[in-house]
């Protein structure tokens, strides 16, 4: 059973989840770092999303590298050329982020029923949705981006599953119980900036 498991698994899909436990647990421990294993893992996942016909997932990569990368730059350089601190979202941001949720599942949504044979448009656009919301919270060193991220996560574990991406289902599974630990750790930070 372990080896017909295996071979239902690709290089990418392996490399991509180990790439991406590194970039999650980084994360957790504030390390800016995170990023570089994350833009490594997102690579390898372009190619497993596409092939699974998961094409919002397939542009929420996409998204993830751009961000990734601007993220890396910004957690590291910011506007004082110092690595920025986290901080809690305001009410301006918690608009933004609404606004990116519920303009992006449309889009996502018009797009897959129209121009593609995906067969879970509502859950492939829910699960990038609030993934593309809380990765642009993390990308400003937001405290809640966790529990955005965390929305998405637990949307993509039976997406995952139903897809057969096995591996995919139990890293969204590691990347929901590391994100707990992540907005835990992250609050203590701040508190104690703020003490």
């Amino acid at each position: 059973m372990m080896k017909d498991f295996l071979n239902m698994l690709s290089w990418q899909e392996c490399l991509g989840f180990i790439f991406s436990v590194c970039q999650v647990v980084l994360a957790r421990y504030n390390n800016p770092k995170n990023y570089l294993f994350g833009i490594a893992g997102i690579i390898l996942s372009l190619f497993v999303m596409y092939n699974a016909k998961l094409y919002a997932e397939f542009t929420l990569s996409i998204y993830y590298l751009v961000m990734s990368i601007y993220g890396w730059l910004y957690w590291k350089f910011g506007k004082q050329k110092d690595e920025i601190e986290i901080s809690e979202t305001n009410s301006k941001e918690w608009k933004i982020v609404a606004a990116i949720v519920v303009v992006s599942f449309f889009i996502f949504y018009f797009a897959l029923t129209h121009f593609t044979d995906s067969d879970v448009p509502i859950w492939d656009s829910l699960v990038s949705a609030f993934a593309w919301a809380g990765m642009w919270l993390m990308a400003k060193r937001k405290l809640e981006n966790w529990i955005l991220l965390n929305i998405s996560n637990i949307i993509s574990i039976p997406l995952m599953v139903h897809k057969g991406l096995y591996l995919y289902a139990i890293l969204s599974f590691i990347l929901f119980s590391v994100a707990i630990s992540g907005y835990m750790n992250w609050r203590t930070i701040l508190k104690e900036k703020n003490a």
